[in-house]
């Protein structure tokens, strides 16, 4: 029997999603990518689930497209191709707007989709094996998963261009020095430690971290003056949440919140 190639496991209220083709640093397709979106719109909806964790099975995170499957395709017409690629960029954009905090544990090389997949979450740590790679470039591509819009604006025009142009490789501790992660971690402790980090996020105030998903978007796009009032709606939605009302006792009280998520 053949495994499948993504997996789901639960911790609790934490959804850890597995890409699982270790045999090929867990390049992606796009039967898989579709697998993928479907999955991540399911635990979109399931109240069960507070945080997302995304990580690769054995050694890599994702090598990015699978180029051989892509060799061994059928001719395809180039509206075809377009379409098929609009299908495997559901997965982007599920994970940037959807609600819950998505945490990706970047358990070794990220290259291509893989790196700019993970530069699509929420919030990224590193194994300390980690290295990450546009690669496009070096297979005569000019990118997708829409890194060109969420690399610029994790860590720059200039290195963004630098990352792109070149398809040099960036290890774990530069990556933490120029912003990509928010943290390194050895690599036995990658998945565990983003375990933990998504536990502690299904334990806040899940209202209130989507609304922070929500405000971010939008001021990627949004003048100044929408976004202040859009932060205003988005404050005063929160404000009227039972996660609110047990934060101000909690504070009165002198003791830590137990938030519901409501």
């Amino acid at each position: 029997m053949v495994a499948p190639e993504i997996l789901l496991e639960r911790a609790d209220a934490v959804a850890i999603v597995t890409l699982n083709r270790p045999d090929r640093m867990n390049a992606v397709h796009l039967p898989m990518m579709i697998a993928l979106a479907d999955m991540l719109a399911d635990l979109e909806g399931d109240d069960a689930v507070g945080a997302i964790v995304l990580t690769g099975a054995g050694r890599g995170f994702c090598a990015g497209g699978d180029v051989k499957n892509m060799a061994a395709r059928g001719p395809r017409s180039f509206e075809g191709r377009v379409a098929d690629l609009k299908q495997m960029h559901r997965v982007p954009a599920l994970i940037r707007a959807m609600p819950k905090v998505v945490v990706a544990a970047v358990n070794g090389p990220a290259a291509g989709a893989g790196f700019t997949l993970a530069a699509a979450c929420d919030l990224r740590i590193a194994a300390a094996s980690a290295r990450f790679s546009t690669s496009f470039a070096k297979v005569g591509l000019s990118g997708d998963m829409g890194g060109s819009h969420t690399l610029p604006r994790l860590i720059g025009p200039t290195l963004a261009r630098d990352l792109y142009l070149t398809s040099r490789s960036v290890d774990a501790e530069e990556a933490l020095r120029i912003g990509l992660v928010s943290e390194i971690a050895a690599d036995e402790e990658c998945l565990p430690r983003a375990i933990a980090r998504a536990r502690e996020i299904a334990a806040g105030p899940r209202l209130a971290y989507g609304y922070i998903k929500r405000n971010l978007l939008a001021a990627e796009s949004a003048p100044f003056e929408r976004m202040l009032e859009i932060e205003a709606i988005h404050q005063q939605r929160c404000a009227d949440t039972a996660d609110h009302a047990e934060a101000k006792r909690a504070f009165v009280e002198k003791r830590s919140p137990h938030f519901e998520g409501r």
